[in-house]
């Protein structure tokens, strides 16, 4: 690899962050999304879900290294 997996990971969500953003306007401005424990509810699932992704990243990016370093292919 010519980079490094956190550079790549951090490049894919520079994208993929705006186009998440972008996802959660259209739903919230599309009217399903009403009341105040609707909006809670969405934004308790959406907000923690990017960052839960986001997080996935670097432990699996941990679990690999750790792996190569056990000499497994």
């Amino acid at each position: 690899m010519k980079y490094s997996f956190k550079r790549l990971w951090n490049t894919t969500f520079l994208f993929v962050g705006p186009a998440w953003y972008v996802l959660v306007w259209m739903i919230w401005s599309s009217g399903q999304v009403q009341t105040i424990g609707d909006k809670l509810t969405f934004l308790g699932a959406i907000i923690p879900g990017f960052l839960i992704i986001y997080s996935a990243g670097f432990f699996i990016e941990g679990w690999h290294e750790k792996k190569q370093k056990k000499g497994h292919p």
